[in-house]
């Protein structure tokens, strides 16, 4: 192999012309006959038994030429890539320029990794939001505890508001039974609104043990051919229950956590809440910074590195509609979507990512940010220890790789954090709409739409960890770093192994 010439294009591109000579080529060739001899048939021999020299004098020695450029065209072109020294981004698109049984050439254009210029990092700006928690916040977290530590108690009496009813239901049009109309031992929260309206009320003064007829007209706006219809619930009630919500003191502390009195469990709590909204303020206020030094590189982004992030935002979104129980084609259809929407819909996010990767790596060259074996070994424990798990048992889900791209990721962020200005956070809530005193909202994006929502939701593990976030998360599925290695112009076949 020999390489003619290297030609750089615009938009990180490269053009290489690469000649293959007699010797590799007979090889390939030589290759290729012991793969397909066995489909060729040679009058007197069994199939795979002809002699090469037999078959390419019958059928022409150009025979065996397409599959031996196949298998000798990628080492070729791998070859190449090694000895311009060059980064390949994607796979390369080639022409075959010539060949005969003296070799043969080829031009692969391939993007490649692109040269990044920093813009300004350092002594940047953005609005940083001022953590407090209320009293109120106080309040709705124990109601919650409450309400999670809330029995259910048999009462013996008819049904009355904010009951939870045990019952046996079964809905008849025109009087005939129809789908999704039935239920045996549903509880059901009267009040709720859970059921069609109507419903719930009806049951009111019912005692367990009493079976009647509800009538019901389906609202107009209903999502089933019921719409607008009047149908007939025939319902007996089994059991009737009520909340027990346990009452907000000391006894209750202790039950519900490790602390005596409930003064020390609402310290806890303020403590709690005051550290995640600061988390998601600092987190909030880390993203804006990025997204300037994001914004101000310069560079051409080879458009293969958007589509492989794209492609990983869609992938992702698959997975989160699919934990939640329903078919990614459903969603689609439900959605009015379809696969090259979805990805349309994902490159402009997908862009956005690739900007701020590319950036992180040239920020962190720039500083000389450098990751220690004691610094990995420490996230590794650090990690660990948060999941239950032994570091060890750790290293068999996340690679030393990718903590070592986390914790310089993480570094990076830290130059700019800490020479960035944090300005006044004013708050626009939408219309009728306020959040809590200082507790900033979630940051929202351009192009919030179903491919952005590929976006890990929260508690799930970004593409890039970012700033204070920690490095380790052994999310199932966890994508890993890019690993820029060269690829192959096209996949090999095994070589069939000889007889």
């Amino acid at each position: 192999m020999s390489v003619k010439n290297c030609e750089k294009l615009e938009k990180n591109q490269v053009a290489l012309t690469v000649e293959v000579d007699a010797a590799a080529f007979d090889a390939a060739i030589e290759k290729a006959y012991r793969k397909v001899r066995h489909q060729i048939n040679v009058p007197g021999f069994r199939k795979g038994k002809a002699p090469r020299k037999m078959i390419e004098n019958l059928y022409g020695v150009e025979i065996f030429y397409d599959e031996a450029i196949n298998i000798a065209m990628p080492d070729a072109y791998v070859a190449a890539v090694s000895e311009e020294k060059l980064e390949p981004v994607g796979y390369p698109e080639v022409e075959l320029l010539s060949v005969s049984k003296d070799g043969f050439s080829f031009k692969a254009t391939v993007y490649v990794y692109p040269e990044v210029t920093l813009g300004q990092y350092k002594g940047l700006s953005a609005p940083k939001g001022e953590v407090k928690v209320t009293e109120e916040d106080i309040q709705e977290r124990l109601n919650q505890l409450a309400e999670r530590n809330t029995r259910m108690l048999g009462v013996d009496r008819p049904v009355e508001n904010g009951d939870v009813a045990n019952i046996d239901f079964e809905g008849f049009l025109d009087n005939k039974p129809f789908d999704g109309g039935k239920g045996e031992n549903f509880d059901l929260e009267i009040g709720s609104g859970s059921f069609v309206p109507g419903f719930e009320e009806q049951l009111a003064g019912m005692a367990a043990g009493e079976e009647k007829d509800i009538d019901i007209t389906f609202p107009e706006d209903y999502h089933a051919d019921l719409a607008g219809k009047a149908v007939v619930f025939h319902v007996k009630v089994n059991a009737v229950k009520r909340k027990e919500v346990p009452a907000l003191d000391d006894e209750f502390a202790k039950d519900v956590s490790e602390f005596d009195t409930l003064e020390e469990l609402k310290k806890d709590i303020e403590a709690k809440i005051a550290a995640d909204r600061q988390n998601a303020v600092d987190h909030a206020f880390e993203e804006a910074l990025m997204e300037q030094v994001a914004e101000g590189i310069q560079c051409d982004v080879p458009q293969p590195m958007v589509d492989e992030q794209a492609r990983r935002f869609v992938e992702n979104l698959k997975m989160q509609i699919q934990q939640q129980g329903i078919p990614y084609e459903q969603y689609l259809k439900l959605a009015g979507l379809d696969d090259e929407s979805v990805m349309a819909q994902a490159q402009t996010p997908a862009l956005r990512q690739v900007r701020l990767d590319l950036a992180l790596e040239a920020l962190a060259k720039a500083e000389g940010v450098e990751v220690s074996d004691e610094e990995i070994e420490a996230e590794y424990e650090r990690a660990a220890g948060q999941y239950g798990m032994k570091a060890e048992d750790l290293k068999k889900y996340i690679d030393q790789g990718t903590i070592k791209n986390q914790l310089v990721n993480t570094k990076a962020v830290k130059v700019v954090v800490d020479s960035a200005i944090a300005t006044k956070f004013e708050e626009k809530a939408p219309e009728g709409e306020e959040s809590a005193e200082g507790e900033e909202k979630p940051k929202k994006r351009a192009s919030k739409k179903a491919a952005e929502s590929a976006e890990p939701a929260e508690g799930e593990e970004k593409p890039k960890k970012r700033a204070s976030k920690k490095a380790a998360e052994p999310t199932e599925g966890e994508e890993k770093p890019k690993k820029r290695t060269t690829k192959k112009a096209a996949p090999k076949d095994e070589e069939e192994p000889e007889e």
